[in-house]
């Protein structure tokens, strides 16, 4: 298996929109309600989103690829497109998402090395991102990274407010 990475256009839209919501919902479906996950998807993975996401120059999307299959992506932010901290020396890692069948097969990982290439590359002090304090395969994978938990904030699932811990690494001394 050959995993390629490569940079998301407008033109791929329906892909982005078909893999956000089938990884969302193999994630997160089974402890969340049905009707706060419907919400969730239909406004966060809506056309009008995806496209306003990623015509801003301050966001950025990778496919990850077996072979033409689309098996994961990464969604980037900079600047004030930021969830919250909003500092131009930091990058968030805002969705590393990959199809269930394909976890624990490294593609999260180049994911993950496709990020820290580019806040190398832009020379950014730190990457942080936010994680749902029950997502305990993520949380293990970011500590495994050397990700450090500096906070929390709420995410809003339809009508649920979860915890997420935030979480940071320094890239620079």
């Amino acid at each position: 298996m050959k995993i390629n990475i490569q940079g998301i256009t407008i033109n791929d839209i329906k892909l982005l929109q078909e893999i956000g919501i089938q990884t969302f919902t193999e994630t997160f479906s089974s402890a969340n309600s049905e009707e706060n996950m419907a919400q969730y998807l239909k406004e966060g993975f809506s056309i009008e989103k995806l496209t306003g996401e990623l015509n801003n120059y301050n966001s950025k999307f990778f496919f990850a690829l077996d072979q033409e299959r689309v098996i994961g992506y990464l969604k980037l932010n900079f600047g004030d497109t930021q969830t919250e901290l909003m500092d131009a020396n930091a990058l968030e890692i805002e969705r590393i998402y990959v199809l269930s069948e394909y976890q624990g097969k490294k593609v999260g990982q180049l994911l993950y090395d496709k990020a820290i290439e580019i806040a190398i590359q832009r020379k950014l002090d730190y990457i942080w991102l936010g994680v749902w304090e029950e997502n305990k395969r993520a949380l293990s994978f970011y500590k495994k990274n050397g990700f450090i938990e500096f906070d929390k904030h709420i995410f809003k699932l339809g009508e649920d407010e979860q915890m997420d811990i935030m979480m940071k690494l320094y890239l620079t001394k």
